[in-house]
């Protein structure tokens, strides 16, 4: 069945119905077709027309496009509810119909959703020093790790902190993570951080030899060459944000973003509940069973990240 065609069915019942208010009809018809709309530009122009090619990363990359267009959560569930219906509709004549609507949860009205960038934004926030006609110096080096790293391995901030330069494995391509509850996980690292690294090690053991500090284990230092607090790094977040993108940023807004990015080229659940490091979720709980050569497969096929070039609680001083 054709996409047009279902919407036009399912609207034409709801008249023929009479339970439905005009407004509300017309609601759904709007709701409807800018999805159909978005479809168009997600999948091939056959793809595009047909119900049975819809799958629940679709609909994911969808809600998430409409969000970050600004719109409130309480008109995603809206258009949300005139999916679901949509599909309750069409299963009643066609139940073989796979019902992509089934599984995904959306949060309740008085919750609100992450922030996250579009795929555009990460990279005009990733590539701008690329584009500096000067030599970058220690503190653009290390903002610049901090940023792939948030990005690319979807770090938590406290997770970045606390890395030690013996926590990245170079030749395995992974990052070894102490998350919450002191929980140890592997998480894959695109190529551009093992580039940003090449070039920060130098400046680092520079600056250790001049405080004469060559002892600190801490990946990333402030300009005493001690360990960069959790503080420090989300005012370079918050300052790169404005200076890059113009707009205020969380070292989780990048967090999100990378999941979400992930999440719209894998649609692998089980491999973002991996790539995150959440645990104790009772409806989730087969994501922990998948072993990291899984998850870095997925991984270098899906985040925008991999797929660069291999080419690159006080306030510390910066």
């Amino acid at each position: 069945m054709l996409i047009e065609e279902a919407i036009a069915d399912f609207l034409n019942a709801l008249v023929q119905g009479g339970r439905y208010s005009p407004a509300t009809i017309g609601s759904y018809q709007r709701d409807l077709q800018g999805w159909r709309q978005f479809m168009q530009t997600r999948k091939t122009q056959d793809e595009a027309q047909r119900m049975d090619a819809v799958q629940p990363a679709d609909l994911r990359a969808y809600l998430m496009h409409e969000r970050s267009r600004g719109v409130a959560i309480r008109s995603l569930r809206r258009r949300f509810a005139a999916l679901r219906a949509l599909y309750r509709h069409l299963q009643k004549n066609t139940p073989e119909l796979p019902n992509p609507v089934q599984g995904i949860l959306m949060p309740k009205s008085e919750q609100r959703l992450p922030d996250w960038l579009t795929v555009d934004q990460a990279k005009q926030l990733m590539d701008t020093a690329d584009s500096s006609a000067n030599a970058p110096d220690f503190a653009q080096i290390r903002d610049q790790l901090i940023l792939e790293l948030l990005y690319s391995s979807a770090l938590r901030v406290s997770e970045l902190a606390g890395l030690d330069l013996l926590d990245l494995d170079r030749q395995g391509g992974s990052v070894r993570v102490m998350g919450k509850g002191r929980k140890e996980r592997l998480v894959p690292a695109g190529s551009t951080v093992w580039r940003v690294l090449t070039a920060y090690l130098p400046l680092r053991h520079a600056l250790l030899l001049d405080k004469q500090h060559l002892e600190e284990s801490a990946l990333l230092l402030n300009a005493s060459g001690q360990r960069l607090s959790i503080r420090s790094i989300q005012i370079r977040i918050k300052t790169l944000g404005e200076k890059r993108l113009g707009q205020h940023m969380h070292p989780h807004t990048l967090r999100h973003s990378a999941a979400s990015h992930f999440l719209q080229s894998a649609g692998d659940l089980r491999a973002v509940q991996e790539y995150l490091g959440h645990a104790g979720i009772a409806t989730t709980a087969i994501y922990t069973h998948m072993d990291y050569q899984r998850l870095a497969q997925v991984y270098d096929q899906a985040h925008p990240r991999a797929k660069q070039s291999k080419s690159l609680q006080n306030e510390d001083p910066l």
